[in-house]
């Protein structure tokens, strides 16, 4: 619970929320953060990767916000309607009791009601009488393009060059210059509305009436609750398993297939450290990752999009220096995403730099090629066998990592102080040949079988020799080092080692003892491997839970469970993870993760099929 009020911007308050003082709503095509004063911080529309309309949460000053809630001190707590992504902020005073309830209809994929985006405020006072403030100050194009708003109809317009939000409200607004404002006063079972609608072309202003806010409200629940319905999982961490599942959807780019890294963009990995990117794009690790963890769950319609996704973008002959596979794409599927800063962004707390676009697109990492085919694999056994001009592909694919695996590459954890022969790289290129090699075998399917089992025991053979390091008894990061990298948590993940391998055991001992503070784990020491980036970093979570999982395969059901159970503990009061957690248990980075969610199903899957 938190002490809040609408508008901290007329309250002197200038500094927005903590990372992790957020919940989540989105339509399946973009997202809006909710802070736990009712303060949406951070929308982009249409898109994942539009411009941003309200983006304070990296400039309180620049960035634009719609403030909703108490005009009097209240204090705040947020929670999701059960099983579903409609988000409730409830607001606690003197003399009754509110809440603001936050959702985004999900419409299909086409007609002019798709084009809307809708975003929904319903206020509803619950309790006794309670005054409210609004305030919907937007800053077109992360707050360097101008607008103009003009009132009609009870409509208010926001135009920028290239884009218009109408907000309807079904109490009366003003105009303050660029913004439009209200203060109203609701006794117990009232109600008021917002909705913000894009506008233009076909899709003109339309106001959102209670009755009609009732009727999305409803339709919306329905929508969420039916899709969860189909998850298999009944273990014992259902409500942070199926909260986990309900985000990686709010991540999925329905008319694509796309799935998002994160929906944000230069959240610090350190306040004042120089790790802020860009997230909003398409990584083909983090969304295979997605697909395996969605597809143990039951859900196939999310892996099929996804392989439909790849089928159109990926061009396994185009000759690329970084392979057949760029590492990042749009979400529509292109593939240059050039990295700027955006100077006049003061950034999350003062914070900068504020970057868009990603210049690690350009980066060779190997590691791909096995996400993406244990991913394919994965759904051709689960879900639906792949087609033959998929197999075509996946040949290409396998056929290019035997020609080009044994060079070095920046890695998966895009460092930019150049390349090195990563082993994680080298482990997921064995992946990627082996799980062709399954599928072969399984199928029937034509495959140049001896150069690809050649190849596969070529790598295997590499990794034990160069890739362990009798000095620390351990596998490292890199060929020839002595680092040690949390990444090779995934040799046993990934079927490489046996899970009691004494050379195994050994590598799990000295991670613990190099990575590990309180079962949270470090990604690696940049100052024993320095990454070409300044400042440090908090702990990785993805890294933490494939610890769990490592201790599980380990045969260390206690202390896995011990492990995983800390770890909920860092999650925000929604269930909801950033990328990293700092040494005070702050989170950290780009927010929500789906790297970080996705580990926590596989974890949960995995830990509780070994507890029985």
């Amino acid at each position: 619970m938190t002490d809040a009020s609408s508008d901290r911007y007329r309250r002197g308050d200038a500094r927005c929320p903590e990372v992790a003082e957020h919940g989540l709503i989105g339509d399946l095509s973009t997202v809006a953060l909710v802070g736990t004063d009712g303060t949406i911080d951070w929308y982009c529309c249409p898109c994942f990767d539009s411009p941003s309309v309200f983006a304070s949460i990296l400039d309180t000053e620049r960035g634009g916000a719609f403030a909703l809630g108490a005009a009097v001190p209240a204090r705040t707590k947020q929670f999701y309607f059960p099983d579903t992504n409609v988000l409730i902020t409830r607001f606690f005073t003197e003399d009754g009791v509110g809440e603001v309830q936050d959702f985004m209809p999900v419409t299909g994929r086409d007609g002019v009601e798709a084009e809307r985006h809708r975003l929904i405020r319903r206020v509803v006072c619950v309790r006794g009488s309670l005054p409210f403030r609004v305030r919907v100050a937007p800053r077109f194009a992360y707050g360097a393009r101008a607008h103009t708003l003009r009132m009609t109809d009870d409509v208010a317009v926001f135009a920028s060059d290239d884009l218009s939000l109408a907000l309807t409200a079904t109490v009366a607004m003003e105009t303050d210059g660029l913004d439009a404002h209200a203060e109203f006063k609701l006794v117990e079972g009232e109600s008021a509305v917002f909705a913000l609608d894009q506008v233009g072309g076909e899709v003109t202003p339309r106001g959102c009436a209670r009755a009609e806010a009732e009727e999305q409200f409803n339709a919306t629940v329905a929508y969420w609750r039916h899709w969860l319905a189909a998850s298999r999982y009944r273990g014992r961490w259902r409500e942070m398993v199926h909260r986990s599942a309900l985000t990686l959807k709010l991540l999925t780019y329905a008319p694509t297939g796309a799935i998002v890294a994160a929906p944000t963009t230069s959240l610090p990995e350190q306040l004042g450290g120089d790790r802020n990117w860009d997230y909003r794009y398409v990584w083909v690790r983090d969304a295979a990752f997605c697909v395996y963890a969605l597809l143990r769950l039951g859900f196939t319609d999310e892996a099929e999009a996804f392989m439909e996704f790849v089928t159109r973008h990926i061009s396994p002959g185009d000759g690329r220096p970084s392979g057949p596979l760029q590492i990042m794409y749009g979400i529509d599927g292109r593939t240059d995403l050039p990295e700027s800063e955006l100077t006049h962004l003061g950034g999350h707390h003062g914070s900068a730099p504020v970057r868009i676009g990603n210049a690690a697109a350009e980066q060779l990492q190997l590691d791909i090629y096995g996400a993406l085919i244990d991913s394919i694999y994965l759904y051709d056994k689960w879900a639906r066998p792949v087609s033959s001009d998929q197999w075509d592909d996946v040949c290409a694919l396998v056929e290019w990592v035997c020609d080009h695996w044994d060079q070095p590459d920046e890695g998966i954890w895009e460092t930019r102080g150049g390349r090195k022969n990563f082993l994680y790289s080298r482990l997921m290129c064995w992946v990627a040949i082996e799980r062709a090699i399954r599928m072969a075998h399984r199928r029937g399917l034509p495959a140049d079988l001896p150069r690809w089992q050649e190849c596969r025991d070529t790598i295997y053979r590499r990794i034990h020799s160069r890739g362990w390091s009798p000095s620390r008894r351990a596998f490292v990061q890199h060929e020839d080092g002595e680092v040690l990298d949390a990444a090779v948590l995934m040799m046993p993940l990934t079927k490489f080692i046996a899970p009691t391998d004494p050379k195994w055991l050994s590598t799990l001992d000295a991670l613990t003892h190099d990575l590990v503070s309180d079962s949270l784990v470090y990604r690696y020491d940049p100052l024993a491997s320095p990454d070409g980036l300044h400042g440090a970093e908090g702990t990785f979570s993805i890294c933490s839970f494939w610890y769990v999982e490592a201790l599980v395969h380990a045969g260390r059901l206690d202390e896995a469970r011990l492990a995983f159970e800390k770890m909920l503990t860092y999650a925000n009061h929604l269930g909801l993870y950033a990328e990293e957690i700092s040494h005070t248990g702050e989170q950290q980075g780009n927010f929500p993760q789906a790297f970080t969610h996705l580990a926590l199903i596989s974890a949960a899957f995995n830990l509780d099929r070994a507890l029985g």
